[in-house]
């Protein structure tokens, strides 16, 4: 803590603490809301998004994406009507800041950790939880998923229940990017650690019982950062890129988190069987997040990896030095037999937050998703004013767009139409922030269309800060 008062951190100066960023701490519920045009009569079910939202004013450090509470934002469909409701994640840290009235955990970059006169012997001395990154249904259960921690069971109307351990067979936790397989109702899961060993993984069966605990994944001697995974029906696809936790530079005052890009990017292709772990390597570049991966036979031949690939690891501000992050949506061809990769630029425009049909998960995908960037100066990083979508057998990079003029948007998420099969129609869904009055907006966009943009803008009673991850949960008969 003494390094960081050479340095004092001044939340005012973070911009993703700010703006169209900036956390809200008001839980709102309300019931009717306005809609510009007309919800789909089809969709039935409700839209969740998952993202950081500090509930106080953080101390120490702050750290966009990683750093921050969760906070969940719900709009109820059913019968052309909506309603909303937000809550925060109640983890103990959350539930002791309340109580104190104010932030007693720093960003994980500071290392402030809280006393016991401030929150007693069993929380004093701990890391907080950070259950803010994305939500998710399994099982019939609804999760609020961290960074590679234990999640927080949520009830239907968002109230939390407390932090799951999966009836303690997955203690350390899971990651933010689960994958559940469409066709066995599996949802495979890895978590990375600071102690050995450093990645496991495991899977969840159909009916939430782990039907294979934490199993070590040979080859990673160090602490890493992996944020996302991909899944075919053969392997688990995880993407190492050379990201390291470096505890000594952070007690020192240095930075926890050490970009080493001559140790190149490997991927490991874990078999779901449980046999050896099949390795490939390329030049160092950074993934936050897949699009999907599948096999090339239906029993074998290679692995085909779509994700939006990044020059290098880059959280918060814009580059101190002035270096360039190029982004852009990738494919890689992988030869699990040979241990080699093959990139392909698809498009090189700055992109994130990539989806596509969850029916299709480790098959091969048809139509995808991002949030872009137009090409506006005005807009801040981890910003966009453009959705964009792919044909996922078109390797041109062809693509459509809607531009959404003042609106920021967020993760496009799609929502099949019920009764229909993988692939086929239904609506893209997002959350979006006008940049001239702050308000925010649920867009419906129909996915055979999508260029004509929102059949139905729903009015949100509270702006939502932009970022993170969220789902389409239809309604469980």
């Amino acid at each position: 803590m003494a390094a960081h008062a050479a340095h004092p951190f001044d939340p005012s100066r973070v911009v993703h603490l700010s703006g169209r960023f900036a956390p809200v701490t008001e839980e709102v519920d309300e019931a009717d809301l306005r809609v510009t045009g007309v919800l789909p009569d089809e969709l039935d079910g409700v839209f969740l998004r998952n993202g950081p939202n500090p509930r106080f004013t953080p101390i120490g450090s702050y750290l966009y994406p990683i750093d921050g509470d969760g906070m969940l934002h719900g709009v109820w469909i059913s019968g052309g009507r909506a309603r909303y409701r937000n809550r925060f994640v109640r983890t103990p840290a959350v539930v002791a800041e309340e109580r104190a009235g104010r932030a007693l955990w720093g960003g994980i970059e500071s290392m402030i950790l809280p006393r016991e006169p401030d929150v007693g012997p069993e929380l004093a001395g701990t890391f907080r939880d950070m259950p803010d990154i994305n939500v998710v249904r399994h099982a019939g259960r609804l999760l609020a998923l961290a960074e590679s921690d234990c999640p927080f069971l949520m009830t239907p109307e968002l109230e939390t229940a407390g932090k799951e351990t999966f009836g303690g067979a997955l203690p350390a936790g899971i990651t933010a990017h689960p994958k559940t397989d469409p066709v066995t109702g599996e949802m495979l899961v890895f978590c990375y650690g600071l102690e050995p060993p450093h990645l496991t993984w495991s899977a969840i069966g159909r009916t939430g019982d782990v039907v294979r605990g934490p199993t070590p994944i040979d080859g990673v001697d160090e602490p890493m950062m992996i944020h996302d995974m991909a899944l075919t029906p053969r392997f688990l696809v995880i993407v190492l890129a050379p990201v390291f936790f470096d505890i000594d530079a952070a007690m020192h005052g240095g930075s926890m988190i050490d970009w080493r890009p001559e140790r190149g990017t490997r991927v490991a292709l874990v078999p779901r069987d449980g046999g050896p772990v099949r390795w490939a390597s390329d030049h160092a570049f950074w993934l936050w997040h897949t699009v999907n991966a599948f096999d090339t036979e239906p029993d074998g031949g290679n692995v085909v990896l779509d994700y939006v690939q990044w020059t290098r690891l880059a959280m918060g501000a814009p580059d101190e030095g002035g270096r360039p992050n190029h982004a852009g949506l990738v494919r890689a061809v992988i030869d699990p037999e040979a241990g080699t990769m093959r990139r392909t630029v698809l498009d090189d425009a700055r992109m994130e937050l990539p989806r596509t049909d969850d029916r299709l998960i480790g098959r091969r995908h048809r139509q995808l998703a991002v949030a872009a960037d137009s090409g506006n100066p005005d807009l801040l990083p981890g910003e966009f004013d453009e959705l964009r979508w792919y044909d996922g057998s078109d390797p041109s990079g062809r693509h459509l767009a809607w531009r959404a003029g003042d609106l920021s948007v967020g993760e496009p998420v799609f929502a099949p139409v019920p009764g229909t099969g993988p692939g086929a129609g239904g609506y893209w869904m997002t959350y979006a922030t006008d940049r001239t009055d702050a308000s925010s907006w649920l867009l419906v966009i129909p996915s055979e269309d999508p260029t004509a943009g929102p059949v139905a803008r729903v009015r949100i009673p509270v702006r939502v800060p932009l970022g993170l991850h969220g789902n389409w949960l239809p309604t469980e008969e």
